[in-house]
């Protein structure tokens, strides 16, 4: 499997090299050359596997001869054996047509722990066929940074910098980042927004400086194997409902993009999917361009939703890229556009693309309170605000009432307790496994908005290749 990149002028990679790139170098984020698709008895033998070992037969398509069969699945039980639920992802009924796949069991109690517990393990195989270091620089909203972390903390061969948005994320987001004690972990609290912190996260990478001392590479979504391990869980709720016989709906809570997309790629693959939601909040430049086929960035608004709070979603990209013919020279072109205005349209194309499969819904503070009313009060149900902006686009969509829709669970609700107490009158406590958080002491240096000031903070404090 050979893997290309959006902007068209990178070179080609395997899976390994795609894995430690990260981000391509002509600023693009890399896509398989072709989308490997099961048959429907392929998909139908998928039923009842364990969940390591349906990962294999998802992921091996992608990985062509970088692993071989047997040290996938080593990776995935090591990886999933740490999950506190046997099932790793296990589906929960709300009433005859609505579910809940909850990802939260992992270590930080979010789905970005089924990416990124494996994708540590990646880099550390890897690596280890070479002398090579990996400096990690990330951004985070909220989760991802927490569940890299944990994924890398300790490591050989790998430093991690993450960047948070000071004041932006919940006091258990943050405290999962900063107690972490290792002596490969950095955190940075940056003056600015999410999209700040993304924007100078992309910059390092194409800063011949910093790649000239490092080998710099991503966690974030932009990181193609952690978008190809989120694949997976389509799959498993997929034939727990029915696939290939049956179709059905995912609606995901949307920030960067790169949760809903990896339901595209299960849909490229054969899994039988009549619509995936896209469910944002009142930062809502993805309803807006997949409604009106505009993309233009605004001012982020801070919600309970910290997560989603972002005006610029990167994975986007992947799919103007592979709804718009793969064109890259015409995509670096808008591309250009809209970092230079912060604004585009999306070409006709791109919009009939879009339209085949994604439609998205928005949720303000009010529906995002009374999604999570709904589900305590009928359900018994306790959801985070983000889980509650996902069911908020499920319980409104005008869909066939005999397929299931599923919204994705994508963090525990004790990681925002006081919201969800606001809205429900419970507060969730944390689980056993991180009960002690607030008696840990933290550790993270602040920094200015300013990209100079983060780059030498990292070049200060990483180790450079041989």
């Amino acid at each position: 499997m050979q893997y290309v990149s959006t902007r068209g002028s990178a070179p080609a990679l395997d899976f390994e090299g795609v894995t430690l790139a990260g981000l391509a170098t002509d600023g693009g984020l890399y896509l398989p050359a072709k989308w490997p698709r099961f048959g429907e008895d392929e998909i139908a033998a998928m039923a009842g596997l364990p969940y390591a070992e349906l990962a294999v037969k998802v992921m091996m398509p992608f990985v062509g001869n970088c692993l071989t069969e047997e040290k996938l699945l080593d990776l995935c039980q090591r990886a999933y054996g740490r999950f506190a639920h046997d099932a790793v992802t296990p589906l929960v009924q709300f009433n005859e047509r609505l579910w809940l796949l909850e990802l939260f069991h992992g270590p930080t109690l979010a789905f970005k722990d089924v990416a990124l517990q494996l994708l540590g393990r990646l880099f550390e195989e890897f690596l280890s066929r070479s002398d090579e270091r990996l400096t990690i620089v990330g951004a985070t909203s909220g989760d991802t940074g927490s569940a890299a972390i944990d994924a890398v903390a300790g490591r050989e061969r790998v430093d991690i910098f993450m960047l948070h948005p000071k004041g932006r994320v919940s006091d258990v987001q943050r405290r999962q980042m900063t107690t972490v004690k290792a002596p490969n972990v950095y955190n940075i609290a940056i003056d600015g927004s999410f999209d700040d912190a993304q924007a100078m996260v992309k910059r390092m990478f194409g800063d011949k400086e910093m790649t000239g001392r490092f080998h710099i590479s991503a966690v974030n979504s932009i990181n193609w194997a952690r978008l190809m391990a989120q694949v997976v869980y389509y799959f498993a709720a997929g034939v727990q409902l029915g696939a290939p016989r049956r179709k059905l709906a995912f609606s995901v809570p949307t920030g960067n993009f790169g949760d809903v997309f990896a339901g595209y790629v299960a849909a490229k693959m054969g899994l039988p999917i009549e619509r995936l939601i896209v469910a944002t909040n009142v930062n809502d430049i993805l309803h807006r361009a997949l409604r009106d086929g505009d993309y233009s960035a605004g001012e982020v608004t801070p919600t309970a939703a910290p997560s989603m709070d972002i005006q610029v979603s990167s994975n986007f990209e992947r799919l103007l890229f592979d709804c718009g013919a793969r064109d890259g020279a015409a995509l670096t072109a808008q591309m250009r556009e809209f970092d230079e205005t912060k604004a585009m349209r999306l070409t006709n194309a791109q919009r009939e693309g879009t339209a085949e499969l994604f439609t998205s819904a928005r949720a303000d503070a009010d529906d995002m309170a009374q999604a999570m009313r709904w589900a305590a009060e009928h359900c018994g149900e306790i959801i985070d605000p983000h889980t509650a902006i996902g069911l908020h686009g499920a319980l409104h969509a005008e869909l066939d009432p005999s397929i299931p829709i599923v919204t994705l669970a994508t963090a525990h609700p004790s990681k925002f307790r006081d919201a969800v107490e606001r809205s429900t009158g419970t507060r969730p406590t944390l689980p056993m496994r991180v009960g002690d958080l607030f008696e840990r002491e933290e550790s993270y240096v602040e920094l200015p908005g300013d990209y100079d000031a983060v780059a030498a903070y990292v070049a200060e404090h990483a180790t450079p290749n041989r």
